[in-house]
């Protein structure tokens, strides 16, 4: 019984420290988790800042080249205004167009983003321009822009698609204006042409990266200008892009990030609709670009919280190793204690209680017994001619016939209050607690035919096998009874059982 505690306890103490050990890993693993998560907020939350900070970027830009586009035609329409003025009636003499082109010469030379001025007649052909030459076999009739103002009554400005200039082969951007006669009849068309060129300029001034865009493009999606320039990509229709179909439907400005038809950039677009033109001005900052600083940032955070993580691994493998060879150590402490423990209070022979664990449990016993007025039982054992057993057959023979009868005396104690004790030498105990004077006999009675059963030779015995001889003293403790006076009486029906002639079992005769 003590042995079984004995091994529960140094089980539950093991139990206790590998519960320290896998607190030991949690521990690590979350100190690794919280690393790893702080290390994502913060990547989430530097991405997030760097991809704002393109996108203020982006809108700046857009804002100042909105400012830009209508500066630049601002400019040219006080020319064209100025000019239709200028025609008054239908009379171009050659003293009329010598001035006008005087005029317009030195405005097409004071404004850096005009190509040339020029009149066209209701027919198409040049009146006067800002250059020297006229080119009267030349006719603009089959121009976009002209049919407009031939087929319209606006007298609004107009910005047409790019066109190759016919006097230099130039791009450039018709800026146009209905010229009516006295009538309010259509009687030509004054044109501005601004450079293209001047609008790539102006863009390789702004600070953006190498895979950024800027554009300027007609409301109706088709695109002017474009940085980076592509040639090719003068006249496309953006209608179907993201910006005009998804976006300014709904805003005449805003942000938008959107994956460009024409190169497949990933850009963080600001875009806006001019009040004043009709015109959509874009500029975007490369969302690759934006977050390369962040890339390279992230790339060295995770190496060094990587390096941290291993570092707090293996000084967790190292800790974690202490500890279990900390748990084993213990617990070989604990099996040894519980050894010393064990021979303290066992027989190292038989393995049943000695007489130290042996007294310390019966006066236990009477206190609680005499608390509930139960009974108890004390049966005293000891093997017939056992000295003889000795002598003939050798003492190792004599230390197997203890241990074969400490077997059955601990087969026949089933209870777990019940104590089998090898009370000294061949002398063997077994303490009953709640046991009635009748019950203890038959446990008694059980354990002689046991014995007996077992057929063990002894030619020194005149049965010629190994026999016991059993004292049995029952009594219903008050709590002050001392164990000696209990032993001596169970003892006394002992040797009445020796007198009586060996091999029975006596019962004391004056029972309390």
């Amino acid at each position: 019984m003590s042995l079984i505690i004995k091994n529960k306890k140094v089980q539950s103490g093991g139990l206790k420290r590998f519960s320290l050990a896998n607190i030991t890993i949690v521990f690590i693993g979350f100190v690794c988790v919280c690393l790893v998560g702080l290390l994502f907020l913060h990547l989430v939350e530097a991405r997030r800042y760097e991809l704002k900070v393109a996108e203020f970027a982006s809108a700046n830009v857009t804002r100042a080249m909105a400012q830009q586009a209508e500066d630049t035609f601002d400019e040219a329409d006080l020319v064209l205004e100025a000019l239709i003025d200028s025609l008054g009636a239908n009379n171009y003499d050659a003293q009329q167009q010598l001035r006008l082109h005087d005029v317009l010469a030195r405005r097409a030379q004071a404004l850096a983003q005009v190509h040339g001025f020029f009149f066209f007649d209701a027919g198409g052909h040049s009146v006067v321009s800002s250059f020297g030459e006229k080119f009267p076999e030349a006719t603009v009739a089959d121009r976009a822009y002209f049919k407009y103002h031939q087929n319209s009554d606006s007298l609004a400005p107009l910005i047409s698609a790019a066109i190759r200039s016919r006097e230099n082969g130039e791009w450039v951007i018709p800026f146009s204006r209905r010229v009516n006669d006295a009538q309010g009849h259509f009687n030509g068309v004054v044109l501005a042409a601004i450079k293209m060129q001047y609008f790539d300029d102006f863009f390789r001034g702004f600070n953006i990266d190498a895979d950024g865009a800027m554009l300027i493009a007609l409301s109706d999606g088709t695109l002017l200008v474009r940085r980076p320039s592509v040639e090719r990509y003068i006249g496309v229709s953006l209608v179907d892009g993201e910006i005009f179909h998804d976006y300014l439907p709904h805003a005449s400005s805003g942000n938008a990030r959107i994956t460009s038809k024409l190169d497949g950039q990933v850009r963080l677009f600001a875009y806006k609709r001019l009040g004043k033109y009709d015109l959509v001005v874009a500029g975007a900052n490369s969302e690759k670009s934006a977050l390369n600083e962040w890339y390279n940032t992230a790339v060295r955070t995770s190496l060094i919280t990587g390096g941290v993580i291993a570092v707090i691994g293996l000084f967790g493998c190292l800790l974690l190793i202490q500890v279990r060879n900390g748990v084993q150590v213990e617990q070989s402490l604990r099996e040894a204690k519980g050894m010393l423990q064990l021979q303290a209070t066992h027989d190292s022979l038989t393995g049943l209680a000695n007489r130290r664990l042996f007294e310390l449990s019966f006066s236990l016993e009477i206190k609680r017994c005499a608390r509930y007025k139960r009974p108890i039982s004390l049966v005293m054992i000891d093997i017939d001619f056992f000295k003889t057993y000795n002598d003939l057959y050798g003492h190792v023979a004599g230390d197997q016939c203890l241990s074969i009868v400490a077997e059955i005396i601990r087969l026949c104690s089933q209870r777990t209050s019940d104590l089998a004790v090898r009370y000294g030498g061949e002398e063997f105990c077994l303490l009953l607690p709640e046991t009635d004077a009748t019950g203890a006999f038959a446990i008694a009675e059980r354990l002689r035919l046991g014995i007996i059963e077992r057929a063990i030779p002894h030619t020194g015995n005149p049965l010629g096998t190994l026999t016991i001889s059993l004292g049995c003293h029952t009594f219903i403790p008050e709590g002050n009874e001392a164990s000696s006076d209990i032993i001596a009486k169970a003892d006394t029906a002992l040797y009445q059982a020796k007198n009586a002639g060996r091999n029975t079992t006596q019962v004391f005769a004056d029972m309390a």
